[in-house]
């Protein structure tokens, strides 16, 4: 797997949902487009959400990284 360059990260951990998709929603709008997102939170719907707020949003999570309760999202914005 490739070094992914990480340009901003969120430390979204103990943030109830939907907080982290909102907090990541507003975060990426701080890189410029082609940068990488990497977001960090306990909320396990996460799993769910950001993959749904990706689509949506035409961003794009290029790894998700789970240890113990903590996931790590890396987000490239698209646009």
């Amino acid at each position: 797997m490739e070094d992914i360059k990480v340009d901003k990260v969120l430390d979204l951990k103990g943030l109830p949902c939907p907080m982290p998709v909102v907090k990541v929603s507003k975060g990426i709008k701080e890189v410029e487009v082609g940068q990488i997102l990497e977001a960090h939170t306990s909320d396990p719907g996460a799993l769910a959400d950001f993959p749904a707020w990706a689509r949506t949003s035409g961003n794009e999570i290029v790894k998700t990284e789970t240890e113990g309760k903590i996931t790590r999202f890396y987000i490239r914005r698209n646009k």
